[in-house]
């Protein structure tokens, strides 16, 4: 099938998203707004008559999995469903898309979504439907209320973009300059996925914390203000936020979590590597000991918060030595857990065109390094939680017949087993034993007794 000649208006669909948590959100809005024209997801298992692929272009191994499923979704018979390329592979690629996968019938930026619909119609009648614009409107006001949730977490988009351009990374230009939705737009949505029982809220952003904006009352308010402001909402049990920069932990946000008893105790803050001289190439705009200053002064607000990282190895320049430094900086903050990666060089930005790129093999190398010294102190901090008896949130089943896993404060997946309970229950626990990965509890006997 061309993807000139005219089809008919799907019925179904099905969106798969990589990458981070806002692709998540976005995903979710997608199909939010395909429901209200009538189209319903596909059953698990079926084929789908528009299949959406929302994609993520901050690993090169990401984009070329984009490009092996849309081959993979031609069936036996040679017929296709509709195969819409959203994200920010869309946005970095646009039509160069179309030229190198001929069976794509639409793409669409994440600035652009929302016109989703239309560009259905116009691919439906066998006309280009290529969309990339990053309107000043905010998308956010053409989306749909949001739907009743399936589980009791939601995710909650409250600003996009970025303007710190880090010199390895896209983002700036597949999402845009930092915009912050207002604040009664996110209360609004708040309140509606809390009616719709959600009870736990993650506040996305890509530089989350840099939000800003005027309360009801005309008062500039940072993320702290609107954390406070959502713990209000009764029913709304904790409240998160990912990812911070942090140049962007304010004052009033470290003093939140000291006193603010629904934001979880959980703090992701990259610094991506342990060294100056490559924080300085990165263009990352602060320092080894400022951001150790940040960690301590969160520390003496909340002094059992979970901390959590980004680290990039393998930076173009950087020697065994600065490597080393980055390992000392994780022994130095002791991350409960941490996410690290090999430099991958992305076409249009500064670190791309760098001399001394770093050969594969030596990266490597240092990633496994890195990883077993950060495993090292994820196991030791589920350890220290054995004994503890805390509340956690179910929300799905575990492997076994009654088992039900939830998330501690600190992030952390609890196993417990409680044929009696329900997905969606805030209960107590205490934790019995730690695994690398997930932590095992039963009941709390403490509150009973």
């Amino acid at each position: 099938m061309n993807r000139n000649d005219a089809q008919k208006t799907p019925a179904t669909f099905h969106v798969k998203s990589f990458g981070c948590q806002m692709n998540v959100y976005d995903g979710e809005r997608m199909a939010e707004m395909l429901g209200t024209r009538g189209m319903t997801p596909a059953a698990e298992g079926a084929e789908a008559d528009l299949v959406i692929l929302n994609t993520c272009h901050i690993r090169e191994k990401a984009v070329d999995k984009v490009y092996s499923d849309i081959g993979r979704l031609t069936r036996e018979d040679g017929t296709r469903p509709m195969i819409a390329v959203a994200g920010c592979v869309a946005q970095a690629e646009g039509g160069e898309i179309q030229r190198r996968a001929r069976n794509v019938d639409i793409v669409v930026g994440p600035q652009a979504y929302h016109r989703l619909p239309d560009l259905i119609d116009k691919a439906g009648r066998g006309e280009e439907a290529v969309d990339t614009d990053m309107p000043l409107a905010s998308k956010f006001g053409a989306l749909p209320a949001r739907t009743r949730q399936a589980r009791p977490t939601a995710f909650l988009t409250i600003m996009e973009g970025c303007d710190k351009f880090c010199t390895y990374c896209v983002v700036p230009y597949t999402r845009g300059a930092e915009i912050s939705r207002s604040w009664s737009a996110i209360l609004d949505e708040a309140k509606a996925l809390v009616d719709g029982g959600v009870r736990e809220i993650t506040l996305l952003g890509q530089n989350v914390n840099a939000w800003t904006g005027e309360d009801d009352k005309g008062r500039t308010q940072g993320m702290d203000g609107l954390a406070r402001e959502l713990a209000k909402i009764s029913d709304l049990k904790r409240i998160r936020y990912t990812t911070s920069h942090p140049n962007d932990m304010s004052d009033g946000l470290i003093a939140a979590h000291g006193d603010e008893p629904k934001l979880m105790p959980f703090l992701h803050l990259p610094v991506q590597s342990g060294n100056d001289r490559i924080l300085k190439a990165m263009n990352r705009s602060h320092s080894v000991d400022s951001y150790l200053r940040i960690i301590e002064r969160v520390r003496e607000a909340r002094p059992d918060i979970a901390l959590s990282g980004d680290f990039i190895v393998g930076f173009p320049g950087e020697s065994d030595a600065e490597f080393e430094d980055t390992l000392k900086i994780v022994d130095q903050v002791r991350y409960a857990q941490c996410y690290s990666f090999k430099y991958s060089p992305r076409p249009g930005t500064p670190a791309a065109d760098m001399d001394h790129q770093i050969p594969a093999e030596v990266m490597d190398e240092r990633l496994a390094r890195l990883q077993a010294l950060i495993n090292q102190h994820q196991v030791t901090f589920n350890a220290a939680t054995v004994g503890r008896t805390t509340d956690i949130l179910l929300e799905r089943k575990g492997r076994h017949p009654g088992q039900l896993i939830g998330k501690s404060p600190w992030l952390q997946s609890v196993v417990v087993t409680a044929p009696e309970l329900a997905i969606g229950d805030m209960i107590d626990v205490d934790i019995i034993s730690a695994g690398p990965n997930s932590l095992a509890g039963e009941l709390s006997r403490r509150k009973a007794a």
